[in-house]
């Protein structure tokens, strides 16, 4: 399955595309690719946003607002996502859920891919029309959009490691 069609799917049937995402073996390399992808169309979703800032500031130039957005976005979000996934596999451990490392970085990573859309929508209008109420308001969307795959991720570990058990 494409990647484009399982994001669209995803704002469909989030746990279903999760679902089929995992998979029957674990494959990290996947992984880190839906990570540093989500990342990099983040990165990107940045830049009519910097470029306003920079028309707007002539005091600081475009190209260190983008190396300053490359370096936060493909050097330390993704040792972030990593640290964040692993707190919420230690999480659901504690909570005897049969979770393995894999699914909760995959669970986290996948939501934060399949809401780079909408992450690419909010950088748009913030570019185009500054700080506005309905850009902060797509802005909310694609937290929100994120949290919910999330934690639909997170709900279908749980329910497999309760099917696990019976």
């Amino acid at each position: 399955m494409s990647i484009a069609l399982d994001i669209v799917r995803t704002y469909r049937a989030p746990r279903e595309v999760f679902r089929r995402r995992i998979g029957s073996h674990e494959r990290e390399d996947r992984a880190l690719a839906i990570l540093m992808g989500a990342c990099f169309i983040i990165f990107v979703a940045q830049w009519p946003r910097l470029s306003r800032e920079a028309f707007l500031d002539d005091t600081v130039a475009v190209d260190g607002l983008m190396a300053g957005a490359l370096f936060g976005w493909i050097i330390v979000a993704p040792l972030f996502f990593y640290t964040l996934a692993l707190l919420m596999h230690w999480g659901l451990v504690a909570f005897r859920r049969a979770s393995t490392g894999y699914m909760s970085r995959v669970a986290l990573f996948w939501a934060l891919l399949a809401a780079s859309p909408m992450w690419l929508l909010s950088g748009l209008m913030n570019g185009f029309l500054g700080e506005t109420p309905a850009s902060s308001m797509v802005a909310v969307l694609a937290l929100g959009s994120f949290l919910v795959f999330w934690g639909s991720g997170v709900i279908e570990i749980a329910k497999r490691s309760v099917a696990a058990q019976e």
